[in-house]
């Protein structure tokens, strides 16, 4: 799909090693702190391409830390230069812009809170007006793609092209295992939008807990995604804020050489099967499109004789019949309970459209 956006690829930014691996203590708490964190991060692993730390941090709630501020700038700048990497930090308004490119920040990133607010990013562009400067956004707290999208714009249109998304999760009321539920789909679409924009998974922000980075980020590679950037500490438990979910920087290294780097395409010579089993897909995605179509034909009926009846769109004792019914046939065939609800109450929310079409004829 052609896109307005103007990205300039991550290996003109990032580094030329793929996957992008930025890595650091989520806040700068002392200099001695961040000096021999990153020492450590890199000697445990030489494939960290990037150095980050929080010098400003949003809490939810006052007085708890809320980071040391721009005396901390220094403090991330010199421990990258020690190591010979580019640093990041988050940006959430024009005055920290303004500091941030005083001391010399590689690159910056715009937090979940801040992508939120049309207000916030449209101050932090305009600050970078002229900037060549690379710019990683997370996406909004709530599962929005057209806020975070609009943010992605916002950026373009002050000149910025070194851009990057970063998927760190969406809050939500439900219980989860996760801090922040991934919804897959939400980067997934925005990706087949843009497949030129970057993205970068947050592991640790995302998962909410340490043992939730590894697999976390494994299965960002397995869907193909550029980079991650996880959260480590010289001494997680100790940290000032977020210690559950750092690692220290020998289980980063751990966790990176463990991963398992998925290729984006195969050659031309290896690429006959999976073009067949594709096709197999296609008549089949073709086929559950069909049936839909021809279920909400069905809906149309029935919601005629509603009308005709004088009963209500909403059945609860057929809606409960169908559920349980798709329920049983779902595990059968090794589907997830959790697949077969969500699927289900779609394809009724679409009957009930159809159904109230015909009823306000």
């Amino acid at each position: 799909m052609s896109s307005p956006f103007d990205i300039s690829p991550l290996s003109t930014w990032g580094g030329s090693k793929k996957p992008l691996i930025i890595a650091g203590p989520c806040s700068a708490e002392t200099e001695d702190q961040v000096m021999q964190t990153v020492k450590r991060i890199v000697a445990a692993s030489d494939k960290v391409n990037m150095i980050r730390a929080g010098v400003w941090k949003p809490r939810t709630r006052p007085n708890s830390f809320e980071g040391v501020g721009a005396i901390g700038l220094p403090w991330v700048k010199a421990a990258g230069n020690a190591v010979g990497l580019p640093v990041s930090v988050e940006v959430a308004n024009s005055g920290h812009v303004e500091l941030a490119l005083k001391n010399e920040i590689d690159v910056l990133w715009i937090g979940a809170r801040s992508t939120v607010s049309p207000f916030i990013v449209q101050e932090i562009a305009d600050a970078l007006r002229g900037v060549d400067i690379p710019v990683m956004i997370k996406n909004p707290v709530n599962p929005d793609l057209e806020l975070w999208l609009g943010a992605i714009e916002r950026f373009t249109q002050v000149g910025i092209t070194k851009i990057a998304a970063i998927h760190r999760g969406f809050s939500t009321y439900e219980k989860s295992t996760y801090r922040n539920p991934p919804m897959w789909e939400i980067p997934i679409e925005l990706r087949r939008r843009h497949p030129q924009i970057p993205i970068i998974l947050d592991p640790s922000h995302m998962g909410g807990t340490r043992e939730q980075i590894y697999p976390l980020s494994q299965q960002a590679m397995d869907m193909g995604f550029d980079g991650l950037m996880i959260e480590a500490h010289m001494n997680p438990d100790k940290a000032w804020s977020d210690a559950k979910q750092q690692v220290t920087p020998e289980r980063l290294g751990e966790i990176i050489s463990e991963l398992v780097v998925r290729q984006p395409h195969l050659p031309d010579s290896e690429y006959h099967t999976l073009h067949e089993l594709r096709a197999k897909v296609d008549r089949i995605d073709d086929y559950i499109v069909e049936m839909l179509a021809e279920r909400m034909g069905l809906s149309e009926q029935i919601g005629q004789f509603k009308k005709e009846h004088g009963l209500a769109i909403h059945q609860s004792d057929r809606w409960a019949a169908i559920v349980k019914r798709a329920l049983e046939n779902g595990k059968t065939g090794g589907l997830t309970q959790d697949f077969i609800l969500k699927l289900f109450q779609q394809v009724h929310n679409e009957s009930i459209i159809h159904q109230g079409k015909v009823m306000g004829k």
